[in-house]
């Protein structure tokens, strides 16, 4: 019976063209070979199976080739060696009709005596060491003694160490000298694939060659090329998952082709290597991904159970449907269709799905895949982690829907409203200009305040025009009903006052507006019987208004200054009445602006509303958190001003009440009606009560001095304290 050779040994490559996927080395150690500039030691670095000691036996084969030697070294013509000595050209020179001006690559004619002697195991000038069993530093010596004699046919002898990060630190050093100063003859080849694992002084004498893993469209033809020869059958599907399985490595491909071939005989198919190699199929990702996309969680999890069934690990189904995930990705342009390294048929597959699947569900659904496998292996039950992470794959395509449509609905309405409990982006949606015109301003109830003389215009005196607006164009405000009685109008320094659609959080002492220089205008102003800030009264002879000074960058963005920047629009005193009186028909109300200084004749607070209501609220934040129920579980009191002083410990819990401020705020000012109560953080500074910690040792020496007959009690006895 004829013994059955290996695909890796059989077909190992014997010349440099034949190396796969190796071209930058190859071409590198010929042109090496032609220019004659040779190094005494190569060392070559790669992963397993790439071909690593296939190009160290091709090179001590060819530069020991008698062929390579009489026409590179000695630069005799071709056409004289086909005279002279015809059996050690080229076959290819040879069938050349000017062999001397045809060029080729470099190669081992495989005729002369020194390739027949390599080709058949018994060349006496390349020896091959495995550092791995003689890794000791006698080993090195041994070698070293051989070093010592010249090669008796031929002009090199070559040392091929595989494996060379096994010797020991002695065999290395050992090596060192004849490493570096070895005799012309002498050509050291090591090959490893840890690279990292050799000491310095070792890669500073070699030439270092980096070998790369072999791409997966080569090996693919490789194998192709091996099932040809053998008259094989072989599915392209079938080669190319093989080319991916052996992850780079060659010799890993053609083992695994080995395998298939006598499992299935003659015909190589697909579904034989998924069954034989143990593999998940991209099958069960696409139905993974079509469940998904259809909110089908019940197929979701039962395709789970089949997979565990048929014995595939978890942590492997979740790497490998992140591949799949980013597969769609990249098939989402048909740029970036070339990265996915599959078979035309499963490339098809792949963007047919990619078409159907958002590109925001592929993002979020391959961040949270990838969240699944960084916290696999710290999981308790870690098929409950992934099935998790599939009931938020489920549902995530619809999840990015909603928000989608949350997100888009109020710029449809043209307003800018939130929820309930969320102040703050109430606050910054006030104050965001919109893209069209603005509209018109929200009603207001009683009158409009400026901080300019107000001066009633003289009948046959035309309305002079309103400045331009100093900012941008205000929205329409939502409009927020004010307490039982309503509070007197007082007036303010801020040009207009201001409309909220939510009574400001702020405390009022932070954001008050710093003074500044009282403007004057000629714009008529709407009657409202009582004194401006200037204290003229109405009537008077009216000024020309000087320019608005422009916003320094401390000042508040969300309290506008400037008449223009309040009302964009109204450019008559004619219009302003008559939109006032069109708001005032129809019945809305308003609630007026915090001042920004203080305020007096405020109505007193209910304190028994007070309490109910700040009960009530710190009874609600017991159940979310106890920090802040111990926080709030404090004595309250408004006083005058409607501020509420909060006395707590530390900063500490400063911060911490600043952190939900804007929620309790506008709650207790919703449910007590008080639109300008404000609530006020002070840190009660501790008071030294001078204690301290006492040791034994000052313990005792104050009962020494309270009770002097223990001092002579100690003498008397000999006694010591023993701390």
């Amino acid at each position: 019976m004829e013994n059955f050779v290996v695909s890796a040994r059989k077909y190992r490559p014997a010349t440099f063209r034949s190396v796969v996927g190796q071209q930058h080395v190859t071409t590198t150690l010929q042109n090496a070979i032609v220019s004659q500039h040779l190094a005494q030691a190569f060392l070559f670095c790669g992963p397993r199976g790439v071909g690593k000691t296939t190009c160290a036996r091709i090179l001590a084969k060819t530069i020991n080739c008698e062929f390579v030697e009489e026409h590179v070294r000695k630069g005799r013509p071709v056409s004289e060696l086909l005279r002279t000595q015809p059996d050690i050209v080229p076959d290819a020179l040879q069938q050349a009709a000017d062999p001397d001006n045809t060029p080729f690559e470099l190669e081992a004619c495989g005729k002369c005596s020194s390739c027949r002697a390599f080709q058949e195991n018994a060349s006496f000038n390349v020896h091959e060491l495995d550092a791995a069993s003689n890794n000791s530093v006698e080993d090195i010596r041994s070698l070293v003694e051989q070093v010592r004699y010249a090669p008796q046919q031929g002009r090199f002898k070559v040392y091929i160490i595989d494996e060379v990060h096994m010797l020991s630190n002695a065999a290395f050093n050992a090596f060192l000298k004849t490493l570096e100063e070895p005799p012309s003859y002498a050509i050291f080849i090591l090959a490893t694939t840890e690279r990292h694992k050799i000491i310095p002084t070792i890669l500073s004498r070699c030439q270092i060659f980096d070998f790369n893993r072999i791409r997966v469209d080569d090996i693919r033809g490789h194998l192709r090329y091996v099932a040809t020869q053998e008259h094989i059958q072989a599915e392209d599907d079938a080669l190319h998952l093989l080319a991916q399985k052996a992850d780079g490595g060659l010799r890993d491909a053609l083992s695994m082709f080995d395998q298939m071939v006598t499992f299935s005989g003659h015909d190589l198919r697909y579904k034989d290597v998924v069954q034989n190699l143990h593999i998940l199929d991209y099958e069960y990702y696409f139905r993974l991904v079509d469940a998904l996309l259809a909110e089908n969680l019940s197929g979701t999890l039962l395709l789970l159970e089949e997979v565990m069934q048929n014995g595939f690990d978890l942590h492997n189904f979740v790497v490998g449907a992140a591949e799949h995930l980013r597969g769609l990705l990249v098939c989402k342009d048909p740029v970036t269709v070339q990265l996915l390294e599959v078979s035309d048929n499963i490339r098809s597959r792949y963007v047919q799905q990619a078409q159907a699947a958002p590109l925001a569900f592929l993002l979020s659904a391959l961040n949270l895949v990838s969240q699944c496998d960084r916290e696999f292996k710290q999981a308790k039950n870690q098929r409950l982690h992934v099935e998790l992470m599939l009931m938020k794959l489920a549902y995530l395509n619809g999840a990015v829907q909603f928000a989608r449509d949350l997100g888009a609905g109020p710029a449809a309405n043209g307003t800018a409203q939130a929820s309930s409990g969320n102040d703050e982006a109430k606050k910054k949606s006030s104050v965001t200009p919109p893209a069209t015109p603005a509209p018109s301003l929200a009603p207001v109830s009683n009158r409009i305040e400026t901080a300019a003389p107000h001066a009633k215009a003289p009948e046959n005196t035309p309305p002079a025009p309103v400045p331009p607006p100093a900012g941008p164009p205000a929205v329409a405000l939502t409009v927020v009903s004010g307490p039982a009685d309503p509070e007197p109008i007082v007036p303010i320094e801020s040009g207009v006052e201001e409309l909220h659609d939510t009574p400001s959080i702020e405390d009022e002492a932070a954001t008050q507006v710093p003074a500044t220089p009282q403007l004057r205008d000629s714009v008529p102003h709407v009657e409202i019987g009582t004194p401006s800030v200037a204290g003229h009264e109405p009537g008077q002879v009216p000024v020309t208004a000087a320019p608005l000074p422009p916003p320094r960058p401390g000042m508040p963005t969300g309290k506008p200054l400037g008449l223009g920047t309040k009302l964009p629009g109204l450019g008559s005193l004619s219009a302003m009445k008559a939109q006032l009186e069109q708001q005032a028909a129809a019945g809305k109300t308003t609630t007026e602006a915090e001042p920004a200084g203080p305020v007096t004749g405020l109505p007193a607070v209910n304190d028994e509303v007070l309490q109910r209501v700040w009960a009530e609220l710190i009874e609600e934040r017991k159940a979310i958190s106890m920090s802040q129920y111990s926080l709030l579980n404090r004595p309250v009191q408004a006083n005058a001003q409607h501020v509420i002083v909060l006395r707590v410990d530390n900063p500490v819990q400063e911060d911490q009440f600043n952190e939900f401020r804007a929620d309790f705020l506008g709650e207790l000012r919703r449910r007590t009606g008080y639109p300008r109560i404000n609530v006020q953080v002070e840190v009660v500074e501790r008071v030294d009560t001078g204690r301290k910690l006492y040791t034994s040792s000052d313990k005792l020496e104050y009962l020494m001095e309270k009770y002097p007959m223990l001092t002579a009690m100690k003498q008397k006895l000999g006694l010591d304290a023993d701390f």
